[in-house]
């Protein structure tokens, strides 16, 4: 009997002890702090939602006008618009959530100042690849090549079979790929931009008589030109040259479209050498020289 006394004045006094500190609390000041902090977050979520529809609308419109002005194509349009999204996106996220951690009273300065040494960490490690992603946008936006182009970049030559904000791959003549980081990509040389310069050279003897040699490149350039439409400009005889080896050739200079200039280089060059060996003119097989013009 006792102890259920003893049991329930403990229980009583408990229950003073906590009525009387649910008493001294200010739940006036609690409520109104609540809806005052939730009335922010609402507010702060609409403001970054209408932002952020805003920003994206704006930059659907600029995308469309600028695709429009550019003449790029559907898939190159694509990806920087995707990425300046992304972008946009989690920017818009970094500030909503800032804003709302101090909302609610979270210290936002010190620990972004306390993940600051883990940050730099990060970022000396991510440097190399957010290096080859700005990269890779550039070479989106400026329509450096596109996919199908012949390039050389640095040491390397081929065709370009993907291009990624991270990676560009090129296929080599002899079918290496070559997966190239976009950092270091720092010159683009673009053979597929403009037609393509053919240079023959036509090695001669001295003895040469070079009123024929022209005559002999004329009537075959008269009776081959016409059945080739690739050819951009007529023929230009250039004439005798000096070579830095001391040597002299004859040379014969014309553009053709991109991709037809290998082509034609053999074809006049196979009509040059049987018509010169037909009218007397000893030559020698010359090298292929072939250069990018406008």
């Amino acid at each position: 009997m006792i102890h259920m006394i003893v049991t329930a004045t403990t229980v009583n006094e408990q229950t003073n002890v906590w009525l009387k500190y649910f008493t001294t609390i200010d739940w006036d000041k609690i409520v109104g702090t609540f809806i005052d902090k939730v009335l922010s977050l609402l507010f702060f979520t609409v403001l970054f939602l209408i932002l952020y529809r805003l920003g994206r609308f704006a930059l659907n419109r600029t995308f469309k006008s600028y695709q429009r002005r550019a003449h790029l194509t559907g898939t190159r349009v694509k990806t920087i618009h995707a990425l300046s999204v992304n972008v946009f996106f989690y920017l818009v996220l970094f500030f909503y959530l800032y804003a709302i951690l101090s909302i609610l009273g979270v210290p936002v300065g010190t620990l972004l100042a306390g993940a600051g040494v883990v940050g730099l960490a990060v970022g000396f490690g991510a440097q190399g690849f957010v290096n080859d992603v700005v990269t890779g946008f550039f070479i989106l936006l400026e329509a450096q090549f596109d996919v199908g182009d012949v390039v050389k970049l640095g040491t390397i030559s081929g065709t370009v079979t993907n291009v990624g904000l991270r990676t560009t791959v090129v296929k080599s003549s002899d079918g290496t790929v070559n997966f190239i980081p976009n950092r270091n990509i720092t010159i683009v040389s673009n053979l597929s931009r403009s037609n393509m310069q053919v240079l023959i050279k036509l090695p001669l003897a001295p003895s040469a008589d070079l009123d024929l040699v022209r005559k002999t490149i004329e009537r075959v350039n008269q009776d081959l030109v016409p059945k080739f439409t690739t050819i951009t400009e007529e023929p230009d005889i250039l004439g005798l040259t000096e070579e830095k080896n001391g040597a002299f050739t004859y040379q014969v200079l014309f553009y053709a479209e991109n991709g037809e200039q290998v082509s034609l280089q053999r074809t006049f060059l196979g009509a040059y050498v049987a018509a010169l060996n037909s009218a007397g003119i000893k030559v020698v097989t010359p090298p292929l020289n072939l250069q990018s013009g406008s």
